[in-house]
């Protein structure tokens, strides 16, 4: 097929917007989650002794006996496993985002030194575990959402997962792990427990950061009449729904499944429509966490618009009524 060099010269432009557009948003997630995890670490973790395991624990130890500010010691630590990372997790790619964000991260972790109390903000370990975990954990969760990498052992736990074939959740449990038993030997193991609410904390904090607020939710129905449970979802919610056949194992009945997604908020709407339409419909709603695409979401028909206008003036007279 033809193509003209000024439709290429359009093409590759918008490419180039594309590429620029996502580089620096993603460069903006870079810095703001290195940002927030300097925060925790300095304001919670740091003058408590307490860490979710990594590096960051480490660096701990180190420093109840060598007198070096923490972000120059943790960018030293790092040195080794940024070349580690560089051979085996991407080269350029990889080093680039992962010293920038190493870089950033430990500036931030000084300079929060010098305007916030030496102390912290709280002595409850309790409060320093559950907020350090949140604000490590969004941190965390945005550099990866920016295609990222935070350094420390999770480069360490990469290349070993690629080496070795083991579940990287493992590979976490047993690096984090052992870090956080070595905080106990030299802080006490209340600080090695409370390190442990730290690392669980992080974890949902850096699911929520992936993949934001579940607010979709995904529903399957089994009925027996999938033309009109379409239909009325079709012109009351105005969303698609597909359809398949099914078959009972107990009585071995032909059935349908139908299946759409729909907000959260419209959940309890689409239950009562599907028994009003089908009383037996076995209804399953389970979340979601994004939904892309879609005919109705998108291009409404006038005749879908016309009959949902009319089914929601009728809803508001028998309101009224």
């Amino acid at each position: 097929m033809f193509v003209s060099n000024r439709a290429l010269g359009k093409l590759s432009l918008e490419r180039i917007r594309r590429d620029v557009f996502s580089n620096w948003q993603n460069f903006f997630f870079l810095s703001l989650g290195a940002f927030i995890m300097a925060f925790g670490f300095r304001v919670f973790f740091y003058p408590n002794n307490i860490a979710p395991g990594g590096i960051s624990g480490l660096s701990l130890i180190v420093l109840k006996y060598l007198s070096i500010s923490p972000g120059l010691l943790l960018q030293i630590m790092n040195l080794p496993l940024l070349v580690l990372g560089f051979y085996n997790l991407g080269r350029f790619k990889f080093l680039i985002r992962t010293s920038y964000v190493v870089l950033l991260s430990n500036t931030f972790i000084d300079l929060f030194g010098l305007i916030t109390p030496v102390g912290g903000i709280s002595e409850d370990l309790l409060l320093n575990a559950l907020f350090g975990g949140v604000a490590s954990g969004i941190g965390f969760g945005l550099v990866l959402r920016a295609q990222g990498n935070s350094g420390g052992t999770g480069v360490l736990s990469r290349v070993l997962q690629l080496k070795t074939g083991w579940p990287i959740s493992q590979i976490y449990i047993l690096t984090d792990g052992t870090i956080i038993l070595l905080l106990g030997l030299f802080f006490g193991w209340e600080n090695a427990l409370y390190s442990m609410v730290a690392l669980f904390v992080a974890g949902l904090a850096t699911d929520y950061a992936l993949e934001g607020p579940s607010i979709v939710r995904m529903v399957l129905i089994v009925t027996k009449n999938p033309k009109d449970v379409a239909s009325v979802l079709h012109e009351t919610l105005r969303i698609g729904v597909t359809r398949w056949d099914a078959e009972g194992t107990y009585n071995e009945e032909a059935s349908n499944v139908l299946m759409c997604t729909v907000m959260r908020s419209d959940v309890d709407r689409l239950s009562d429509l599907v028994a009003k339409v089908d009383a037996k419909a076995f209804v399953v709603v389970t979340q979601g966490h994004n939904a892309r695409g879609g005919i109705l979401g998108k291009n409404k028909s006038a005749k879908v618009l016309e009959v949902a206008e009319q089914t929601k003036a009728q809803e508001v007279k028998e309101l009224e009524f």
